[in-house]
């Protein structure tokens, strides 16, 4: 996956974020299911710019970014705790 790439998915998902909050705006989804799919929205976001830091690090550091693989979830959120 290019820099390229993972800075699409990360406006993909910047637009679903946008999407959902005028979803629950024009009452169409309820705040329940938009705090849902949010959350997983922002899991995803973090993931992926932990992916780009990592991959521009990577290549500051004389080594193939395409090597970087995107860590899970639970250790891009947990990585403060």
């Amino acid at each position: 996956m290019s820099d390229e790439n993972v800075l699409g998915r990360i406006n993909e998902l910047v637009e679903e974020e946008h999407e959902l909050r005028q979803q629950l705006a024009a009452g169409e989804i309820g705040t329940d299911e938009e705090h849902a799919r949010l959350r997983s929205v922002e899991e995803a976001l973090d993931q992926c710019w932990d992916l780009l830091r990592r991959r521009r690090s990577a290549r500051s550091q004389g080594e193939e970014p395409e090597d970087v693989q995107a860590r899970s979830v639970g250790q891009v959120e947990g990585y403060l705790q």
